[in-house]
């Protein structure tokens, strides 16, 4: 779930995605749109990561250039693309220009990768429709698998709250949902219980628990790790 993050934040209607700067961050999410189906464009400064992409065949075109100039952007066609990803973190000022440049160019939906608060905020400044911190967002997930092991998957919400897949502790096994008072006690609500790809959707109250079973719950992550996972 948590791969859907990112993805679910991009407008649904989108079909046609432009990522400037083909660095890890920019490989990942030009690759995992096309194995979606989705048309790619990525482009670079850099010739070797876009000669990289097109080997890697992971974008339906890649092209080098200079995403500071305007002009470049222009005849390359990124203004006419439903969403633009502006890849570039480690490179303050070019990420604001191109960010800039971008929105100045037309397109309606522009997300830009964010190495810091203050960065962020200046995308936000310059047009940026939704700012991302890979790097943040990574740091968090570790923190939580090395806490709560027992979590399958996570869906943050927001930063307080997330839908996590964990497996039912064995203090809750032979229970019902109703007996164990999740709400009340733990203020998570349970919306499916199941393994693999077969859940049960809003399992009723009076559904016994099996540890050899998967439920996916919702609710603030501060509760979420009070859960005996």
């Amino acid at each position: 779930m948590k791969s859907l993050k990112f993805l679910n934040n991009l407008r649904r209607d989108t079909r046609q995605f432009a990522v400037v700067g083909l660095g890890r961050f920019g490989r990942a999410v030009s690759g995992t749109l096309h194995k979606l189906g989705y048309e790619v464009l990525g482009t670079d400064i850099e010739e070797s990561l876009v000669t990289q992409v097109l080997t890697e065949k992971i974008a339906s075109s890649a092209i080098q250039l200079d995403s500071t100039k305007p002009n470049a952007l222009k005849e390359a066609g990124i203004f006419e693309f439903d969403t633009v990803i502006v890849a570039i973190g480690n490179y303050l000022e070019e990420s604001i220009i191109t960010t800039l440049n971008v929105k100045e160019g037309g397109v309606k939906w522009v997300v830009a990768k964010a190495s810091s608060k203050v960065h962020g905020k200046l995308l936000q400044r310059v047009g940026a429709n939704l700012v991302v911190f890979p790097e943040y967002d990574a740091g968090c997930e570790l923190a939580y698998t090395l806490t709560k092991p027992a979590i399958l998957e996570r869906f943050t919400l927001d930063p307080d709250h997330s839908i996590v897949e964990v497996m039912v502790p064995e203090e809750f096994h032979g229970k019902t949902i109703e007996e164990l008072n999740l709400r009340s006690r733990y203020k998570v609500n349970v919306l499916a219980i199941g393994r693999e790809d077969k859940f049960k959707i809003n399992p009723n109250p009076q559904e016994k628990l099996d540890k050899n079973l998967a439920m996916v719950v919702i609710g603030s992550n501060r509760d979420i790790q009070k859960l005996p996972i």
